[in-house]
């Protein structure tokens, strides 16, 4: 049955709102996924609409034929506003729409990705903005669906289940090769690595019955998009070679 939906969060972030403006309509490779935002002609990513484009204060996109089987309508809105003078920025930010099937499953899995979406906005905001980047993208084999996939996937790189948020480690990276990290973030269904040129991001996504996932943000320069796509698809098949 169709129901709407609504997640809603706020912080603010050491960035001004010119610049969390810039990350969310242009810089958007560097911390979720490449976008195009035409502001003139009102029209942004996937097919949707820009019913407000007031830079750097608001953004409304409004898709109203997802063209996914368990929604109908998606709309994201982003309130920006100033702080400390305009040093910093607050920010307010509303995910809605209509899901039409399996409602709290795919309620869970938004909510609990867009706390980890954001939290990468803010670690990009503050680590790497305007910084060119080689984005990537990937995903697991069929046996990352198992419940148990994403423990395979720390112990993989090396983590001890201990391991918690804000520690600095040194992880297994493709073809065995050692990255000084810091992880920026780790839950259950999350985890994040940030290196001295990268955002690492790996998805729990086995935990709403689709495979785990990668996205890699890579900052170094003269980084290829496609040979951080194939290294670290490489790694993660060999992470479920043998399930």
């Amino acid at each position: 049955m169709s129901k709407e939906f609504e997640i809603v969060r706020e912080f603010e972030v050491d960035a001004t709102p010119e610049e969390v403006w810039e990350a969310i309509t242009h810089g958007t490779g560097g911390w979720l996924w490449p976008m195009e935002f035409d502001g003139e002609s009102g029209i942004g990513p996937f097919g949707s609409t820009l019913t407000n484009w007031d830079p750097p204060h608001r953004l409304t996109s409004r898709t109203e034929d997802v063209r996914f089987p368990t929604q109908s309508l998606n709309q994201l809105d982003h309130t920006i506003e100033p702080r400390d003078g305009g040093r910093r920025a607050w920010v307010r930010y509303v995910h809605s729409g209509i899901f039409t099937d399996d409602w709290d499953n795919q309620y869970d899995g938004a909510s609990k990705h867009t706390d980890f979406y954001l939290h990468t906005l803010r670690e990009y905001l503050t680590h790497f903005a305007g910084r060119p980047v080689a984005f990537a993208t990937l995903h697991g084999p069929g046996a990352s669906t198992a419940a148990d996939a994403f423990d395979a996937v720390g112990r993989a790189l090396g983590l001890a289940d201990d391991t918690a948020q804000g520690a600095r480690v040194t992880v297994r990276g493709p073809a065995g090769r050692e990255l000084d990290a810091v992880v920026d973030y780790r839950n259950p269904y999350f985890l994040g690595l940030r290196t001295d040129g990268a955002l690492l991001r790996f998805f729990g996504r086995n935990h709403w019955g689709a495979p785990v996932g990668i996205s890699v943000h890579d900052f170094t320069p003269g980084a290829d998009p496609k040979a951080d796509e194939s290294a670290w698809q490489d790694w993660l098949d060999g992470v479920f070679a043998q399930s």
